[in-house]
């Protein structure tokens, strides 16, 4: 039997390239699954694999170079659908939105329909550079709404593995909001099993400073083949950020990348360097990037603007359908700047 999610096991992303009518019922499937192993109560897990199948037929039928990405939501209980691709882009997002329109024919309810089940639903979409739209579906009625927006992610295996040796997690603590990247060394169950490791450490330490959190990791990962890891932490005007190995943090702005921060070499669990805090000025609505190697890191030299709009629902799969290292296991994670 498939394990249940948990906050220290979670399930990677899945991902189906929308390449061929079949796919469409593929990404039904694979989203009532996820759904079922999110924990989805009642009649939710048929509504995730509706949604699915309306944004992989939008794909199908419009698009080019789609896909679609289904996940546990990184805060909260409950699933996430997200759409990406390269097609055209609408003209009109407002209008194709509305029910009854249709430019194939067809009955016209699908993103419609899309907006009314989801529990959170946002889309955007730019004439020639493509559409990316994500649909948020809680866990149970009770917990619709609680998820927080402001966050994002995409945690992808290499090409060919079933397991992931990436992962990441978000905690809200009095300490402000943090959040990890963990790139275990290698591929497939090893690598894994060492991003589970460290998220379990992290979960039993997110309230401590980051160098304390990053020595916690270190102890719990001697017995593994070590991984390297990225913290960031939230506070009111500044982002703290400590990094070793081959993690990544972009601060974002309205037309440009503002602030890039490398990690410090090494390996969390056989040579941890001296933990070292480097800290950025932060304003309300930015985006916050943290991400492994699987992720190009040439993306932040010179973004389009297209880019730069997307909210943090949207970015972390639209850098990972545009700039992904199939070969590698790649995460990206997104925190928007609490006003």
């Amino acid at each position: 039997m498939d394990r249940p999610v948990t906050a220290a096991e979670p399930l990677p992303t899945a991902q189906v390239r929308i390449d061929h009518e079949s796919a469409v019922h593929l990404a039904a499937t694979v989203a009532r699954d996820t759904a079922l192993r999110c924990g989805l109560e009642g009649a939710r897990p048929d509504s995730a694999a509706a949604v699915a199948s309306e944004l992989a037929s939008n794909l199908h039928k419009h698009a080019r170079d789609g896909a679609v990405y289904v996940q546990p939501l990184t805060l909260g209980q409950g699933l996430e659908i997200v759409a990406v691709d390269r097609g055209p882009g609408m003209a009109d997002l407002r209008q194709c939105l509305a029910d009854g329109y249709t430019t194939t024919g067809t009955l016209g309810t699908g993103l419609g329909a899309v907006r009314r089940v989801a529990d959170d639903f946002v889309i955007r979409s730019r004439t020639g550079y493509g559409t990316a739209a994500s649909a948020r579906i809680a866990a149970t009625a009770r917990a619709a709404g609680t998820e927080a927006a402001g966050t994002g992610a995409v945690c992808l295996p290499a090409d060919g593995e079933t397991e992931c040796g990436d992962a990441c997690a978000v905690r809200d603590t009095d300490s402000g909001r943090t959040a990890v990247v963990v790139d275990g060394l290698g591929h497939g169950e090893p690598a894994a099993r060492a991003a589970r490791t460290a998220l379990r450490a992290f979960d039993s330490a997110c309230a401590a400073p980051l160098p304390d959190i990053m020595r916690t990791l270190h102890r719990a990962l001697r017995h593994t083949r070590g991984a390297a890891v990225g913290l960031l932490r939230l506070l009111p005007g500044r982002a703290e950020y400590c990094g070793v190995g081959n993690i990544r943090m972009c601060l974002l702005s309205a037309d440009a990348p503002r602030q890039r921060m490398e990690s410090r070499p090494g390996v969390v669990g056989w040579n941890l360097p001296t933990p070292q805090v480097r800290s950025a000025p932060v304003e309300a609505g930015q985006l916050v990037v943290v991400h492994s190697d699987g992720i190009e890191s040439r993306w932040a030299h010179s973004p389009p603007p297209a880019l730069l709009s997307l909210p943090a629902e949207l970015l972390p799969a639209a850098l990972a359908h545009r700039h992904r290292r199939s070969r590698d296991d790649a995460t990206a994670l997104t925190l928007t700047v609490p006003r």
